[in-house]
């Protein structure tokens, strides 16, 4: 029986599937690709005028846009959009500045979506973003409490791929009532993150009847980008006069600026 005979070699780079030749490209220096890649032929060209290359090309060079501003806020909705898990006791109380638990435990959550929110799947994939995480909490002077926070990542198929629930913290009757700041990043997480569960809550700890438990307020969760680049310039080559003319016809010759 005959043995398989090797494949060929490519006979030109253009053989390659578009994906994996925007890949490549995504590791050309920028002003290469507009002067000189650019010009190599019509697919080239087509290629590297994708706004899919850029913002790959952005998020591997850790450079934040404008366009990307909006997708810094705080992804939890306060007061509403929360589920009260559990609220025995006097239930959760709702306050104008923020919730009260009672003498029995009481949580409230929400979960949010990130796709649904406008962070692409590629943007969560490859680049990773830091997901920061804070909380706020506070006991009353006369009342002791426990507290207790837990953040879920999770897959689309709700798969924990990381978490962070730190020990509950009990605060002793007759304190002085300071408000608390509980902050986390999750950085360098598993790929696949579609969801965020933020599960908080507590009790009293003298099972006084009405709302005496931990305070909570100003929970927040922010997908961050890991590092800001200042713009730099760099001076054209010499050779390069008709490259930069044609590159003009490019949308992303304001590119040259940033790179």
């Amino acid at each position: 029986m005959d043995a398989p005979h090797p494949k060929a070699a490519l006979d030109s780079i253009n053989e390659l599937p578009e994906n994996i030749l925007i890949e490549l490209f995504t590791h050309v220096p920028a002003r290469q690709l507009l002067l000189n890649c650019r010009l190599v032929c019509s697919l080239w060209r087509d290629l590297i005028d994708l706004m899919t290359l850029w913002k790959r090309k952005c998020l591997r060079e850790g450079f934040i846009t404008e366009d990307w501003d909006h997708l810094h806020r705080n992804l939890l909705r306060n007061p509403c959009g929360w589920t009260l898990d559990l609220h025995t006791g006097s239930h959760l109380g709702f306050f104008k500045k923020y919730f009260v638990t009672s003498y029995e435990m009481c949580l409230k959550s929400q979960l949010v979506d990130l796709v649904a929110e406008g962070y692409w799947e590629e943007l969560l994939d490859t680049f990773r973003p830091d997901i920061v995480v804070k909380d706020w909490f506070a006991a009353r002077a006369d009342c002791g409490c426990t507290y207790q926070l837990k953040v879920q990542l999770a897959s689309a198929d709700y798969f924990v791929l990381a978490s962070f629930e730190p020990p509950p913290v009990t605060i002793q009757q007759w304190n002085n009532a300071t408000w608390t700041e509980v902050s986390y990043t999750f950085s360098d997480y598993p790929r696949g993150v579609r969801y965020i569960l933020f599960q908080h809550g507590g009790r009293d700890t003298q099972y006084w009847a009405g709302w005496y438990g931990p305070r909570v307020t100003n929970s927040s969760i922010v997908v961050s980008p890991k590092m800001t680049r200042n713009q730099a310039s760099s001076e054209a080559q010499p050779g390069q006069k008709h490259g930069q003319e044609e590159a003009a016809q490019s949308p992303y010759l304001a590119v040259l600026q940033i790179f």
